[in-house]
């Protein structure tokens, strides 16, 4: 049986109060906050308005599908623009690599940090600036359940 760590949204909140507090250790401030939907909508959110820097939202999927949309609001994203992503976890690694690498190409990855509330240590991105929980899915697989999808049945087809 897969072991499961539930979190609280009191953890969440302790965990982005967190976060800001290494970003201002590190003297980073943002001039856009932008999650990742589903994981990093909320606690993106909630970094926004801890700071009052505008968020936005982006969807990269690599688990459930393969669809992108970045192109609506990029252009809204000046080249010398301070960018913090925020995700729930950097799993495998694969969102953030894939953002990294595309906006490389658009020449803007110099103002970006990644955020996360879980690190994965065996994951393949090894750029994420802030996070606060750390897990290591290569020595011990865990699922980890946040408290926007500890809601209801899973399975609403029965």
């Amino acid at each position: 049986m897969i072991k499961k760590h539930f979190y609280s949204w009191q953890d969440i909140e302790t965990m982005c109060t967190s976060i800001i507090k290494q970003m201002y250790a590190d003297n980073f401030k943002p001039d856009y906050i932008v999650g990742l939907t589903r994981g990093g909508n909320i606690p993106a959110t909630i970094i926004s308005n801890m700071l009052d820097i505008p968020c936005e939202a982006m969807k990269v999927s690599f688990r459930n599908d393969d669809r992108v949309d970045k192109d609506h609001w990029l252009s809204a994203f000046a080249m010398e623009k301070k960018i913090l992503i925020v995700d729930d976890i950097n799993d495998s690694g694969a969102t953030f690599k894939w953002i990294w690498n595309d906006w490389e190409l658009e020449n803007i990855v110099h103002g970006v940090k990644f955020a996360t509330l879980t690190e994965n240590l065996a994951s393949e991105f090894e750029n994420v600036s802030y996070h606060v929980h750390e897990v290591n899915k290569a020595e011990e697989d865990v699922w980890l359940v946040y408290p926007w999808e500890n809601i209801g049945d899973y399975d609403v087809r029965n």
